[in-house]
This record gives C-alpha cells, structure tokens and sequence, in this order.
C-alpha cells in the first residue's frame, strides 16, 4: 500500500542514535579506561618522584597494570552478577504473582498507565494488548523498569572494563622514553593528561553529550590524583633519604 510504503520510508530515514543501549559497556569501559590511566599513572609518579630507578618505576607500572585489570575485570562481573542476581529474583517474583493473582496484576499495570497520563479506557486497551502478548515482559518493563536495553551482562561489562584498563594504563608508560630524571617525570604526567583527554572527549561524543565539561572533569580528576601522589613519593624519598 502506499501510504503503508511511505510510513516504512520515513521510519527508515527517521533514525534515533540513544545512549541508553550503549549504557552498560560503555559505563564500564570509560570507568576502566579512566581508572587504568588515573591509578597507573598515580602509581607511575608516585614512585618516579621518589627517586626511584627506571627499573623500579617500570616494575611498579607492570605491576599495577596487571593487578588493576585483574580487579576490575572481578569487581565488575562480582557488581553486574549481583545485578542480574536481583533481575532474575524479581522476574521469578512477579511470574508467581501473575499465576497467582492474575486480575490483580492486570489492574496494577492498568494503573500503571493511568498514572502516565492515558485515560482509563485506553489504558485498560494497552494493558490488555500487552497481557495478550507477553504479560512478564509488560510488567517487568514496565513495573520494575527492566528492559533489554538495560540489561545486566557481567561477562560483557567485565570484559570491557578489564581491555579498557589496560589501554588506559599503557598510556603512562609513553613517558618511559624520557632521559631519567625531571624529564621522564614531566613526559609522564604530560602523556597521561593528554591521554585523559582524549578518554573524556571520547565518552562523551559516544554518548552524544558536549565535550568540554566531560573532558575538563577528567583531566582534573586525574590531575589530582598525581599531585598527591607525587607528593607521597616526595615525602617518602625525603623521610627514607
């Protein structure tokens, strides 16, 4: 049909770019990127500002990329597990009250869509088309909120925490190439500022926010972070020397 046609064209030019099903990877992987280039790099000026040889900064830096990809990769399947723990409890929950109290449950969805504005009429017609079709899918999504969009998955996000942190990390090591010294510490911390750079600028363009708040919140964090843990080093080189 025609009319049917034109609607299938507009539908297909009409394309929507929403973050919402980018929210769980892509939490974690700016979450792993920004932690591996933050505590690395920290950990990297920490112990170069000790004064500390090249072969123990480079050990201290291996070490905390490992160790660091490690936890996060556990931590977030351990988090994401206990989430998809609580989705699956909540399903099996409300799959026993749908048998148990069907009516009952058919009304609370009714009043589901009154309070979002339908007339009771059609939300009575929305309640009833949806329980025809997949009634725990309605009320899962529309009860409890859970969808497919945002749907835990712990081997997904731990995965992409641990690859991310581990980019993140190898930033740091760019200053290695310096002469020891003041120079190697400077390249560092410029190369792990650059790096939170682009780590900011690029979460949010994926999430299509404007870069300047996300980019400057970064780097300032990450800045932060290695002054005060080159302050540690400086203080601890002083009290050991």
């Amino acid at each position: 049909m025609p009319g049917m046609a034109g609607a299938n064209t507009r539908l297909a030019r009409h394309r929507e770019r929403h973050g919402a099903q980018r929210a769980g990877w892509l939490r974690a992987a700016v979450l792993g990127a920004n932690d591996g280039l933050v505590s690395t790099s920290s950990l990297v000026v920490g112990v170069a500002a000790s004064g500390a040889s090249g072969g123990a900064i480079l050990t201290a830096g291996l070490a905390g990329l490992t160790a660091g990809a490690l936890s996060m990769a556990a931590g977030e399947y351990v988090s994401v597990s206990a989430q998809a723990d609580v989705e699956q409890a909540d399903q099996a929950l409300e799959r026993a009250e749908l048998a148990a109290s069907p009516a009952a449950e058919f009304d609370e969805l009714v009043g589901i869509y009154e309070q979002r504005g339908l007339p009771r009429p059609l939300a009575r017609q929305v309640a009833t088309a949806l329980s025809e079709r997949d009634p725990l899918a309605a009320h899962m999504r529309d009860e409890l909120g859970h969808n497919e969009l945002n749907q835990a998955r712990p081997l997904q996000a731990s995965a992409a925490s641990a690859s991310s942190f581990a980019v993140g990390a190898l930033v740091p090591f760019l200053g290695m190439a310096a002469p020891a010294g003041r120079a190697r510490l400077v390249l560092i911390v410029a190369a792990t500022m650059v790096g939170l750079a682009v780590a900011g600028a690029l979460a949010a363009r994926t999430a299509g926010t404007p870069l300047l708040r996300p980019t400057l919140r970064v780097v300032l964090g990450g800045c932060a972070a290695m002054a005060v843990t080159a302050l540690v080093g400086v203080l601890t080189h002083t009290a050991v020397g």
